[in-house]
């Protein structure tokens, strides 16, 4: 049996301008969509409208986590951008499958896969370095407990602290 969680991270990373890719860790379900929903739709409203979510770490998804998914593939419609998933666990590409949200949602083994199918979108990088945000946050208060900035050297993949 799976061990539901009441916690939901996002990590992110900005390998462009633009284009986001978040890497979400823990269960989508009821008490933790509306965090994905808001944390992620911030992420678009401050200039990534292009955005691929990495479930590989999502440990369950329910039909709030599918809601939320839906709406976040909207938000970046609106926005001018697209969504795209990737590395999605089997359970959850059955549920995606079983309703149809597949033929909506591009799905890719790789976010580096992802990435690629992204070519509509402004190509400019942001050279060497990126950047990585690290949001935690607690689904009862849905109040963020944890929010960590970091540089990243693409080149090496090694995650520096910023102040």
């Amino acid at each position: 049996m799976t061990d539901v969680t009441d916690t939901l991270q996002l990590t992110v990373r900005h390998p462009r301008p633009g284009l986001a890719i978040a890497t979400i860790s823990g269960d989508v379900d009821t008490r933790t969509a509306d965090t994905l929903r808001r944390e992620a739709s911030e992420i678009i409203q401050q200039g990534c409208p292009h955005l691929i979510l990495n479930l590989s770490r999502v440990g369950f998804c329910d039909s709030a986590g599918l809601s939320a998914l839906i709406g976040l593939w909207h938000a970046t419609q609106a926005a001018g951008g697209a969504l795209r998933l990737a590395h999605v666990p089997d359970r959850l590409m059955r549920m995606l499958t079983l309703t149809g949200v597949d033929a909506v949602l591009p799905v890719h083994a790789t976010a580096a896969e992802a990435l690629t199918t992204m070519t509509d979108s402004p190509s400019t990088s942001t050279g060497e370095h990126g950047s990585m945000t690290r949001v935690s946050t607690d689904a009862e208060t849905r109040e963020p407990t944890e929010v960590e900035r970091m540089a990243c050297d693409s080149t090496h993949h090694r995650p520096a602290k910023l102040s």
